[in-house]
């Protein structure tokens, strides 16, 4: 069973940063495509970032330019850099690894 742990939200101030982390067990992250996706109250979950396999990544617009996807194989982790937070970005942020494993979520709230 794999296992996938997100960690690193918080409470921040409106123009703040965060970093978010994807842990997941075992290996899988190294050879799977991965993704951060959020959900606010009463709207939709929305995929955020992703990175393939290989490196490339995609954003969603609303992110562009504020937020950076990475990875470490090595520690089998996925990061989020989230700059120049605003309200709007206040949700619970999945990871997904393979688009078949989640994690709990964690929670990011962006207010002064």
């Amino acid at each position: 069973q794999v296992q996938v742990v997100e960690s690193g939200g918080g409470l921040v101030q409106p123009g703040g940063s965060l970093r978010l982390s994807c842990a997941a067990s075992g290996s899988i992250i190294s050879i799977s495509g991965v993704g951060w996706y959020r959900q606010a109250p009463g709207k939709q979950r929305e995929l955020v970032a992703s990175i393939a396999r290989g490196g490339s990544t995609n954003y969603a617009d609303s992110v562009k330019g504020r937020f950076t996807i990475s990875r470490d194989n090595a520690k089998n982790t996925v990061y989020l850099q989230m700059n120049s937070l605003n309200p709007e970005d206040t949700a619970v942020y999945y990871c997904s690894v393979g688009g078949a494993f989640w994690g709990q979520g964690t929670q990011v709230t962006v207010s002064s």
